[in-house]
């Protein structure tokens, strides 16, 4: 494996897996407040739904010239890079709450078990169901998204479907093997190491859908990453200077800022 096949399965896994964590939780809540069954049956759908939609698109990106390609592409990951890198930011910072999985997994299974149980054709709960089927889906398209666009621009879809693939598998088994919520994991340095690699990719393909070329080639991501990072940490030491006290903050006010 190259440097850059190693950096295209990495930025694959880690993003892949920060998706992982977070559909595993709701999946979880779903199947321990209603049943495992209807929760099943709404990933097994969702995965239905991700198969068809993957096989669409994955041909679809090979009829579309490289160089179009990366532009667009480079243009998506920084949109997503940014936003995911912003978030990292605050956080890091004091200045939005920590991504909190046991705190995701006590509310989804709390509204889990007030809602009425309704039965539609095969599944028994329809809530379950639909709200397995959701977090699957919307998490699984972006895995999708990460897998496609970061194997078609790099010619290896293959290699990144593998990193996606091997990361839902890692996240599924040691999710069902404790049955809980992975609070463990550093999930928010995830997100800020995440936010990164996707920022800087998506600078380095871009700029290279734009006719630019890169002193050293591929070489330049050694570069790119690095300063990115130091620029995201210059940030964070910025505005810890002006974050309010994390104690001062009330339970309403916590739960707001972790639902934006």
């Amino acid at each position: 494996m190259t440097g850059t096949g190693g950096a295209l399965f990495a930025a694959v896994f880690l993003a892949c897996a920060v998706e992982a964590v977070e559909a595993l939780t709701i999946v979880l809540a779903a199947g321990t407040a209603r049943g495992w069954r209807s929760a099943g049956q709404g990933v097994v759908s969702a995965l239905i739904v991700l198969a068809a939609i993957v096989a669409v698109l994955g041909p679809a990106l090979t009829a579309i010239p490289l160089g179009a390609l990366r532009l667009v592409v480079g243009a998506l990951l920084l949109i997503f890079g940014l936003q995911w890198l912003r978030k990292a930011v605050l956080r890091a910072s004091g200045h939005k709450d920590l991504h909190d999985e046991d705190a995701i997994f006590d509310r989804e299974l709390a509204a889990a078990r007030e809602a009425q149980a309704e039965r539609r054709w095969v599944v028994t709960d329809w809530y379950a169901y639909t709200l397995s089927f959701k977090g699957v889906l919307l998490e699984g398209l972006e895995v999708a998204f990460i897998a496609i666009t970061f194997g078609g621009n790099q010619h290896d879809v293959p290699l990144a479907a593998i990193a996606a693939l091997a990361a839902i598998a890692v996240v599924t088994l040691v999710g069902l093997a404790i049955k809980a919520p992975l609070s463990r994991v550093p999930e928010n340095t995830l997100k800020f190491v995440v936010g990164v690699m996707l920022t800087s990719f998506g600078m380095f393909w871009g700029a290279e859908g734009a006719d630019a070329h890169w002193p050293g080639d591929d070489a330049a991501l050694l570069v790119i990453a690095p300063v990115v990072a130091l620029f995201a940490l210059g940030l964070v030491a910025v505005l810890r200077q002006s974050a309010p006290p994390r104690e001062t903050a009330t339970p309403v006010a916590a739960l707001r800022m972790e639902q934006s």
